[in-house]
């Protein structure tokens, strides 16, 4: 399994709009079939830069699903962000490779 992590740095100008933009804009990734799930998390590390920082995380059906996205959706879905947000945010992105998980169960 592979996570297709986003972390975003945010200038505080336009963390609110941001903010509501990334909560749209994660259904419409989500909605290209290529991802089970995502989580929106925020950093609590305090950047040097300034801003607020967040991460993305989606989970990737497969390699072969990852590498889909990226052919067929990646620049369409990311150019909306880029053409509102463009000189105020900052983005970089990594893949993980699920090695192992493990849970607690509180019953």
């Amino acid at each position: 399994m592979i996570i297709y992590n986003v972390t975003i740095n945010i200038d505080e100008s336009i963390h609110t709009e941001w903010l509501s933009w990334i909560k749209e804009h994660i259904p419409q990734v989500l909605a290209t079939g290529k991802f089970t799930e995502a989580k929106l998390t925020k950093v609590l590390v305090e950047e040097e830069l300034g801003g607020v920082t967040y991460s993305v995380q989606y989970r990737a059906k497969s390699r072969e699903a990852l590498d889909t996205y990226y052919k067929e959706d990646a620049d369409r879905l990311r150019q909306d962000g880029m053409k509102r947000f463009a000189d105020k945010m900052l983005a970089f992105r990594t893949e993980l490779e699920i090695v192992d998980e493990y849970s607690v169960n509180f019953n």
